[in-house]
């Protein structure tokens, strides 16, 4: 199964706001054993966004949505979802039992909008301050504020695809190679993809300031066991070679 991530809004484009979204679901899925297989940004512009929605909707992949949902006229994502879908957008009743008991007499019209969800969905509950998310056809639509959005994340990750949790056969590993330049070492990787053409090799170069060495991240990613025969010719290929090494944590 594949996960993805959708971030959304017109400040992560323009640079008023830093993505935080991305590192964060990249670090929740791999301390399940997951990993991310594509990520896409997209700003508020309503037209575009349902675009993207329908092509993520198509995949049938998990999605993580992160941004869009609030009750402002620049939170388009809900709408965009329903439009996407084909769907009406209508008040679910399990946000809105949610929402009036965090406002109390303060509820208004305007909050209850956010719990205004394509037809068909589910809440996700927020633990924060339970204004919740909403899932629908295996996307899972959090705010953009991370405090909320990533235990919401987990929520969906424990709640729905614990059986998923370290159920593939995949790690990574590396070493860090001193002083040495790819262009060094391009005989080594081209054999080594040979030999393992069942895992993947990844070369990650440093360009180095001044005052710090030049070092190079060179790893596989694979099965276990593939992964570590690969990883110790690699090591003895470096020990031949007089190259400075170590393995990275």
């Amino acid at each position: 199964m594949n996960f993805g991530a959708l971030i959304i809004g017109d400040e992560i484009l323009s640079g008023r706001r830093s993505d935080k979204h991305l590192a964060k679901l990249i670090e929740l899925l791999g301390a399940r054993g997951l990993k991310l297989s594509w990520a896409r940004y997209a700003g508020d512009d309503l037209d575009r966004l349902v675009d993207t929605l329908r092509q993520t909707f198509a995949t049938g992949d998990v999605v993580f949505s992160f941004g869009g949902i609030g009750a402002t006229p620049d939170d388009r994502t809900r709408e965009a979802a329903a439009a996407a879908l084909g769907l009406d957008l209508a008040l679910h009743p399990e946000a809105e039992r949610e929402i009036r008991a965090r406002f109390g007499d303060e509820i208004t019209a305007e909050r209850l909008q956010m719990g205004v969800y394509p037809v068909g969905s589910d809440i996700i509950p927020n633990s924060f301050n339970r204004i919740p998310g909403f899932s629908i056809r295996r996307h899972y639509f959090a705010p953009g504020f991370p405090v909320m959005a990533w235990p919401m994340v987990e929520w969906v990750l424990d709640t729905h695809y614990g059986h998923l949790h370290h159920a593939e056969d995949y790690v990574e590993a590396a070493v860090t190679v001193w002083d040495a330049y790819e262009g060094q070492l391009i005989g080594l990787m081209r054999r080594i993809t040979a030999d393992f053409p069942d895992a993947t090799l990844f070369s990650l170069p440093t360009i180095a300031s001044e005052g710090q060495r030049r070092s190079i991240e060179l790893g596989m990613k694979g099965t276990a066991a593939r992964v570590a025969e690969a990883m110790a010719c690699i090591r003895a290929d470096l020990d031949a070679r007089g190259v400075e090494w170590e393995d990275k944590a």
